[in-house]
């Protein structure tokens, strides 16, 4: 899997022979396998790479997933 995350580099990474991933999209992919540890452990790693940050509400997220806004600092 090729992952474009906004570095200055590609991100490649080879998932498991037991897991059966399709693309859904442009920005979700589907991973399938009868163990959901693995598909769990999968999921992780690649949300490891980039993980949802607070402020700008970037990174990569699980579907359904909302992650909570902060505010910015503020000029006095």
């Amino acid at each position: 899997m090729n992952l474009a995350l906004g570095f200055s580099h590609p991100i490649n990474y080879a998932i498991p022979d037991q897991i059966k991933s399709d693309r859904r999209g442009k920005h979700q992919a589907d991973h399938r396998r009868p163990d959901k540890k693995v598909v769990g452990q999968v999921a992780a790693e690649i949300r490891g790479f980039y993980p949802p940050e607070p402020y700008k509400g970037k990174g990569v997220r699980y579907a359904g997933e909302h992650v909570q806004r902060k505010e910015g600092k503020t000029v006095q």
